[in-house]
């Protein structure tokens, strides 16, 4: 199980070697640079490594994946060209093994499932609507849940996820009548103090690109009161 082995300019990182850096994402923060023109957690990234290292020069650091900003867990750089290649080969192959956890309001019909449907992005207002057959543009989009734990007025669930569709997880747990706690966008009915979701990338599983070692990651939640409770 990984912890935080470092907390430097609020970064916590959960992994580092010479080809790669994971990190546990807050809420709010941005992965890449987008128009709203906040630093981005690649740029808080780059500045740890070329401070640490004290590398003269531009550093390099390859986005492999994203998180939508109000989500927080596992977000994985790369530090060299070769980790990025492999890495980016293996997402988009899905030879890696993301769990999500996500607090919802509402329970599921079914303690656990397989959710598919198919989606389809609205570029205009940044979302995806989730039909059950195929309509012109959508893709397909796979997940299994599973409640893990009963809260006080929510559900805790267990996602993996089979595929990485645009808002995947938010879209479709919201098409079961199930909205993630404070997804204003994907109809709950009130926000976070932060503004964030309690959606969280738990769990990481992959091949390390170079040296072949199965790595798994695994990201403590945020410090809050529901979360603590799991």
């Amino acid at each position: 199980m990984s912890k935080v082995i470092s907390t430097k300019d609020n970064l916590l990182i959960l992994h580092e070697d010479n080809h790669l850096i994971v990190i546990n994402k807050r809420a709010g923060d941005i992965v890449q640079g987008d128009k709203t023109g906040d630093k981005p957690l690649s740029e808080v990234v780059k500045e740890y490594v070329k401070e640490k290292y004290n590398k003269p020069g531009e550093v390099f650091l390859g986005v492999v994946h994203r998180l939508d900003r109000p989500t927080s867990g596992i977000v994985v750089f790369a530090r060299t060209s070769k980790a990025l290649t492999r890495l980016n080969e293996m997402f988009s192959n899905r030879e890696t093994q993301k769990t999500y956890w996500a607090i919802v309001k509402n329970r599921p019909e079914n303690a656990e499932a397989t959710l598919v449907h198919y989606l389809k992005r609205n570029e205009k207002n940044n979302t995806s609507k989730a039909h059950l057959k195929e309509v012109p543009e959508s893709k397909k989009a796979s997940l299994e849940y599973k409640i893990i734990k009963e809260l006080d007025n929510y559900f805790a669930l267990e996602i993996n996820l089979h595929t990485g569709r645009h808002h995947q997880i938010r879209a479709q747990l919201a098409a079961i009548s199930c909205p993630i706690k404070g997804d204003l966008k994907y109809g709950f009915d009130r926000s976070n103090p932060d503004g964030g979701i309690h959606l969280h990338a738990r769990k990481l599983v992959f091949i390390h690109p170079v040296t072949k070692n199965l790595l798994q990651i695994i990201a403590e939640t945020p410090k809050d009161a529901i979360w603590n409770s799991i």
